[in-house]
């Protein structure tokens, strides 16, 4: 029995075919991960404030950069996996590395250097994955590895901006997009094999409060990825392998179904263009950038903030 009637489906078009653009061809990653010919694998898109897309390319450590006429370059190449991106204020790019920790890269020299290496994040880590700036610059990110339901390990870190790293969470099953709402008094994690999305309360005195489902999601065999929110504090969700963004509002109601035209691997997501009412999606399948139009904006990035 269904609890919610169907949501509205909207249609997707491709913003920009990177596997065109760039010219690649299956290759083999030089980390062995995976170990079959793969020519991208898509994630963490984010906009800068002249409003250039970068993102992530895991098996090769290449970072790209779509620029508004939709040209597409090589923004940095290192040794790494980088994930998850978010832009600073500051123009700084800010990476989730799976093998590295928290990387920093310079746009303009393209250097890519250590921010928080994964020495400090214990004997216990394991590969952060996504990342998001609070207001204040205090960042949010998973350290998910290889974690599901026979090891719900995964951890989720706050790094203040006076350096504290406080531990959040440390029994998610594959904790992935993280996604703070408009008041930032809340906190949702996507559990990709949970499969749902998590939300916890972050209370005055720095401590989480009580956490929760906030969405599940059935079967298959991917799960919620990749997370944004929206200025009234609706949720949109990548559900991996479905090829499929879903929204809801913010009570937790389905609200719509975003198919994907390209591709089931549905990987991340990131609000976009003049009035941010674009939502812009990483599919890793096929190496294509989608994009659909929603009628509520998405939330200022942290680039973007003043």
């Amino acid at each position: 029995m269904s609890l919610y009637p169907p949501p509205r489906e909207l249609a997707t078009s491709v913003y920009v075919d990177l596997v065109a653009a760039m010219g690649w061809k299956p290759r083999l990653s030089p980390q062995r991960a995976p170990a079959v010919p793969v020519h991208s694998f898509l994630e963490g898109p984010s906009f800068d404030r002249e409003g250039n897309l970068y993102v992530t390319n895991p098996p090769f450590g290449e970072v790209l950069r779509i620029r508004p006429d939709r040209t597409a370059e090589l923004a940095a190449a290192y040794d790494g996996r980088p994930v998850g991106l978010k832009i600073h204020r500051s123009g700084e790019i800010f990476i989730a590395d799976k093998l590295n920790g928290i990387m920093r890269l310079d746009p303009v020299s393209r250097k890519v250097t250590p921010f928080l290496p994964r020495e400090r994040l214990g004997p216990g880590y394991k590969g952060v994955n996504d990342l998001v700036f609070a207001a204040d610059g205090d960042l949010y990110f998973t350290d998910q590895g290889d974690t599901d339901v026979r090891d719900p390990t995964g951890r989720v870190f706050r790094l203040r901006v006076d350096g504290r790293l406080d531990l959040l969470l440390d029994n998610v099953p594959h904790p992935n997009g993280i996604v703070l709402n408009p008041a930032e008094d809340r906190l949702f994690i996507a559990a990709t094999y949970g499969p749902a999305v998590w939300h916890c309360a972050l209370l005055e005195d720095g401590r989480i409060g009580r956490t929760g489902i906030f969405q599940t999601f059935n079967g298959g065999f991917g799960g919620p990825d990749g997370l944004a929110m929206n200025t009234s504090g609706g949720l949109a969700v990548c559900h991996h392998r479905l090829g499929t963004v879903w929204t809801f509002t913010p009570a937790g109601e389905p609200e719509f179904r975003i198919r994907s035209c390209r591709g089931a691997f549905t990987t991340n997501l990131a609000y976009g263009g003049p009035d941010r009412r674009l939502l812009y999606i990483t599919e890793s399948e096929q190496g294509v950038i989608l994009q659909v139009e929603l009628p509520t904006p998405g939330q200022a990035m942290f680039s973007h903030r003043s």
